[in-house]
C-alpha cells in the first residue's frame, strides 16, 4: 500500500510541475470563465470552481508534502554519507538535521561566521567546539587483536563447568 502511495505521489509531483499542466488548468478556468454568461454567473457555476480547485489543492498538499519528506530525507542521507567519506570534514554535522531550531541556529552562526572570513581573506577554520569521532578514529584505538583472558589484568579464572546431566 505504501509504495503504491509513494508511486502514486511521486507521479502526481511529476505531473502537477510540467508546464503543459498549468497550461491545462489555465484552459479550465479560462473555459469556466467563459461558460459565465450561459449559466448567469449564478451560485452553483462558483461553486463548481470553488469545489474543484478547493479539493484538488487539499489533495495536492499531502500529496507534494510526501514528496519533499522522501527528498529531504534523501537528501540528508546523501549529505551525512559525504560528510563521512570525507575525512576532513566535521562528522558533528552528520544527523544535524535532528537538533532544535536553537541548537542549528548556533551551528549556522558558526559557519556563517567562517564564510565571512573565508571572504575576507582568512583561511578556513574549524568550527569551535569537540570535532566529533569518526569511525576510523574509533577503530584505529581499538587493539588489534583480543587479549587473552589470562593475560587481562584483573581478570579471574572461568568457574569449571559442571557436566550435563543424562
Amino acid at each position: 500500500m505504501e509504495k503504491l502511495f509513494v508511486r502514486f505521489a511521486t507521479l502526481t509531483a511529476k505531473i502537477a510541475g510540467k508546464p503543459w499542466t498549468f497550461m491545462a488548468c489555465l484552459a479550465i478556468v479560462v473555459l469556466w470563465a467563459a461558460s459565465g454568461p450561459v449559466f448567469k454567473f449564478n451560485e452553483t457555476w462558483q461553486l463548481v470552481i470553488n469545489t474543484g480547485t478547493t479539493i484538488i489543492t487539499f489533495l495536492m498538499v499531502f500529496l507534494i508534502q510526501n514528496t519533499q519528506n522522501r527528498d529531504g530525507a534523501a537528501m540528508q542521507a546523501k549529505l551525512d554519507e559525504l560528510v563521512f567519506a570525507v575525512r576532513q570534514a566535521d562528522s558533528r554535522f552528520i544527523g544535524i538535521e535532528h537538533l532544535t531550531e536553537k541548537e542549528l541556529d548556533a551551528i549556522l552562526d558558526e559557519v556563517e561566521k567562517r564564510g565571512l572570513a573565508v571572504q575576507s581573506g582568512k583561511p578556513a577554520a574549524p568550527i569551535p567546539g569537540k570535532r566529533g569521532k569518526r569511525a576510523d578514529d574509533i577503530e584505529a584505538g581499538q587493539p588489534d587483536k583480543a587479549t587473552p583472558a589470562k593475560e587481562r589484568t584483573g581478570s579471574r579464572k572461568p568457574a569449571a563447568r559442571k557436566p550435563a546431566a543424562k
